[in-house]
């Protein structure tokens, strides 16, 4: 703060405030809510069929673990007769060096309860790095 004495009329001091620190001080802090505010205000996208995402890199050791919309399993493109035949699957993965990634593809019209076994089975196996692949919508310009 600066204060400006001289003369006055009336004899006394003159005193004002210099807005110059408050005025540096309240551009630093726009600066920081534009910063932030982007980041704050991104939501997650619960319809995972139409997210988008990053292109996923596929390794020859990458496993993919489609479900369609009958609940019906397939590992790597082969039909798996039950869950006790996928988890022997997911064992025989997951001691394997270095271990692989599971890639969940699950149809849009199949119910949660479905997908939510094959990640229980998945959790059993023990497998630590699973995804979820879904296509972008093309017609879609950010999220709704």
């Amino acid at each position: 703060m600066s204060m400006n004495v001289g003369e006055t009329g009336s004899g006394g001091m003159m005193a004002t405030i210099n807005t110059t620190p408050l005025v540096d001080v309240m551009l630093v802090l726009l600066i920081i809510f534009l910063i932030t505010i982007p980041v704050i205000t991104k939501t997650v996208k619960v319809d995972l069929p139409k997210a988008v995402n990053i292109p996923t890199q596929t390794k020859p050791e990458n496993i993919t673990i489609a479900v369609d919309r009958d609940g019906n399993i397939y590992w790597n493109e082969k039909r798996m007769a039950n869950r006790q035949v996928l988890l022997g699957y997911i064992k025989e993965a997951a001691v394997r060096v270095p271990q692989p990634e599971i890639h969940i593809r699950a149809d849009r019209e199949t119910r949660y309860e479905f997908v939510g076994r094959v990640m229980y089975a998945i959790q059993r196996g023990g497998i630590v790095k699973v995804g979820f692949l879904t296509e972008p919508d093309r017609g879609m310009r950010g999220y709704r």
